[in-house]
């Protein structure tokens, strides 16, 4: 079976970006900055993003064009050892079952985008008697809407790498930055922006330190970029060998981590601009309000705020958020699918259908028992799992692969590799500075 291949760098870096640039970004980031310290966090957040995560990244897309394989396949190839073999394994599938879970919450807020998308259409042609049940939180419009969007990613993934991922990516991708950077330049000329900006650009450095406030932006920069699961390790492996994987590596960070600054550009000033009509944005204790209670409270009544151009950003503005999570939700489900194509030699299309309706059903269970286990679900997965299983890629990309043949496989897309600043400084930073860091910042934090 002949593996799929992207048919261009600016459609990998597409691909890639877009499995970067989702509902971490546009949703997850600035309700962290909101819970966070304001700029404060901002500033870990790119310095982690940049010190951390990237060589992480680099760690993925490598051993995954070399081995040309998914991640269960992939680390046990980097050694001789049985037993490292086994544990790279085991570090595979547990990137698998973390993939899965993480897929199964965000499919059920993808799902309130969608729902929030549709509500200011039908406001639009005269049907706003029915818009508000699209904006209730009720279980039968969580179980329709996940289901939906579920069922639009599993359509995705049936068409394969050039057909399915790059082809939509090529697309979203645009379309999500043109709307992002619009809604920006509405919102920037409203009153109360300016204010937000402040918040939002202006760090307290007494909260840099912060044990709590350094592990969410790890966590964040990690999710934000599809670390530790797989993703990039199986978006590496459909790469050519004649690009140069470290400046394409180095132009997916960046676009991730910009359209997040970006992204937050958007919304804390727009927060500041809903307190100035009226809006309460700060809870009781005197924080600002984030989470679910930003992108479908504040938001909304903001948007409500401002008339008949209130219907227009809010559609604008749900729509992006529901590119972003497609962007993301595609990489996701690559994961087990290329997998299970891969190792059991199943038809995409039926492993595509098997594993996206089993990841629905476990987003049902999250649905029907969400106070209990929605929360839950994100912390275990995004702040504890993604950033440890990212420890372990280093480790073996680092510690495990011997570096003559990462080297070799650098070298694919530039003959001189090794005598570039990259080299000079990776092969020993993610061996000992990304592990040393992430293990550090957890056992401070516990």
């Amino acid at each position: 079976m002949q593996r799929g291949q992207f048919s261009s760098k600016f459609g990998f870096i597409m691909a890639a970006a877009g499995a970067a640039v989702g509902l971490g970004n546009i949703w997850g980031f600035p309700t962290q900055v909101a819970s966070n310290g304001g700029a404060a966090f901002v500033l870990a957040y790119l310095a982690l993003a940049f010190f951390l995560a990237y060589p992480a990244l680099m760690a993925e897309l490598i051993v995954g064009r070399s081995a040309r394989a998914n991640a269960v396949k992939a680390l046990p190839s980097l050694t001789d050892s049985p037993i490292l073999k086994l544990g790279g394994k085991a570090v595979g599938i547990a990137g698998l079952i973390t993939v899965a879970v993480i897929l199964s919450f965000y499919a059920i807020v993808a799902g309130w985008m969608f729902a929030y998308a549709l509500a200011p259409m039908l406001d639009l042609i005269g049907l706003s008697q029915y818009s508000q049940w699209f904006k209730d939180f009720s279980v039968v419009r969580n179980v329709m809407f996940t289901t939906l969007f579920m069922i639009a990613t599993i359509l995705i993934i049936c068409g394969g790498v050039n057909a399915g991922i790059e082809r939509w990516s090529k697309r979203l991708m645009p379309a999500l930055v043109l709307i992002l950077l619009l809604l920006i330049g509405y919102m920037l000329t409203l009153p109360g922006a300016e204010e937000g900006l402040k918040a939002y650009l202006v760090p307290d450095f007494s909260k840099l330190l912060d044990p709590s406030l350094l592990v969410s932006a790890l966590g964040q920069a990690f999710f934000s970029l599809s670390l530790g699961v797989g993703c990039m390790l199986i978006y590496g492996s459909y790469m050519s060998s004649s690009e140069n994987i470290v400046r394409v590596g180095a132009w997916v960070t960046l676009i991730d981590v910009g359209l997040a600054f970006i992204a937050g550009l958007l919304i804390i000033p727009a927060m500041y601009v809903a307190q100035h009509y009226g809006v309460e944005i700060f809870d009781q204790s005197g924080q600002l309000l984030n989470g679910d209670t930003l992108i479908f409270s504040v938001l909304p009544s903001l948007f409500d705020q401002m008339g008949q151009v209130g219907i227009i950003i809010s559609l604008a503005f749900f729509l992006l958020m529901s590119l972003a999570a497609l962007t993301s939700s595609i990489s996701l489900l690559e994961v087990p699918v290329s997998y299970v194509v891969e190792s059991h030699k199943m038809k995409r299309p039926t492993a595509s259908w098997i594993i996206g309706m089993l990841i629905t059903g476990l987003s049902l269970i999250i649905i029907f028992n969400f106070e209990l286990l929605f929360g839950l679900v994100i912390a275990i997965t995004t702040r504890y799992s993604q950033p440890i299983l990212g420890l372990f890629f280093c480790i073996y990309a680092g510690l495990v692969w011997h570096r003559d043949k990462a080297l070799t496989e650098i070298k694919k897309g530039d003959q001189h590799a090794e005598y570039s600043i990259f080299w000079r400084i990776w092969p020993w930073y993610v061996r000992f500075v990304c592990p040393v860091f992430i293990v550090a910042m957890f056992v401070h934090a516990l």
